[in-house]
């Protein structure tokens, strides 16, 4: 049975769960539930702090798991571990950050203490840059780190930064990780169920991303439309009743949904449908 890590609690894990769901397995109703069994899919579910979930997968004790990727590297397993599936979501950066004014470059950065949650990541990068700074290690609420006196920068993960703002710094330096919710796996390690796994996972992502769109358009015009929708392998172009016409269905990426459907009606489109996809395998 494939044994796979899930985050426990906060936006990662009803991210995480509700994948799976649309993936066709089973997750648990109730947060307080640690383990969960699908016996229909012969996949087991534990529900773990999202920062252990790559110290598990790396020790061999579970096969995969969802987590972030900055604390996958930050769990010091790159040895052990391989990303397997980037899923695109929960997306953020790892950044430095300081009071206004405080600091113009990384360099400036030698000699000076920075407070971070992710000290195995920063020790890292800090080492790859050359720069002799010391790292202070806290939990949490690195933003108050400076102006109690403990740090002089910080280095954290920022999603809006509206949190940096309100604590009167600023964000400087190039970005140290651009980070998301990723599947890990042990480095060749290939359980049963993982390619099957992976595979409906893909299929959310795709579904996601795109939606079905129908059209009738004139034989004549049709090679014109059928560039503008140029599917995943090529359109479906079927004949109509009226042998003037033809039918077009494709995938078409649901960003460009509305541009795509007033060029198809400049060039002659018409009964233009647009449908969602709940699954798919590609």
């Amino acid at each position: 049975m494939l044994r796979v890590a899930l985050p426990n609690k906060g936006a990662l894990s009803e991210i995480a769960s509700t994948m799976f769901k649309e993936a066709g397995y089973l997750q648990r109703r109730d947060t307080r539930e640690l383990v969960l069994v699908d016996e229909d899919n012969q996949v087991e579910f534990f529900y773990l702090r999202p920062r252990d979930i790559a110290v598990y997968v790396g020790r061999g004790i579970l096969d995969i798991g969802i987590t972030g990727r900055d604390l996958y590297l930050d769990a010091d397993v790159d040895d052990d571990v391989e990303e397997q599936l980037s899923l695109g979501i929960g997306k953020s950066a790892f950044r430095f950050a300081a009071p206004v004014g405080a600091f113009n470059s990384i360099e400036e950065l030698n000699g000076k203490r920075i407070a971070t949650s992710y000290d195995i990541l920063l020790d890292h990068f800090l080492k790859k840059n050359g720069i002799n700074a010391s790292v202070v290690r806290l939990d949490g609420a690195v933003e108050s780190s400076v102006r109690l006196g403990v740090a002089d920068a910080i280095a954290d993960v920022v999603e809006t930064g509206n949190t940096i703002k309100a604590a009167g710094m600023e964000i400087f330096g190039d970005v140290l990780l651009q980070s998301e919710a990723v599947l890990i796996g042990r480095v060749g390690h290939k359980p049963a169920g993982l390619d099957v796994l992976i595979r409906r996972l893909s299929g959310v992502l795709v579904a996601r991303q795109y939606v079905m769109l129908d059209y009738d358009i004139r034989r004549t015009q049709v090679e014109e439309a059928c560039a503008l929708t140029p599917g995943l392998e090529s359109p479906t172009v079927s004949d109509l009743a009226n042998s003037d016409w033809c039918a077009v269905r494709a995938m078409v990426k649901k960003s460009q949904t509305n541009n795509i459907m007033d060029e198809l009606y400049d060039v002659g489109a018409r009964a233009i449908l647009v449908s969602q996809i709940h699954a798919c395998r590609i």
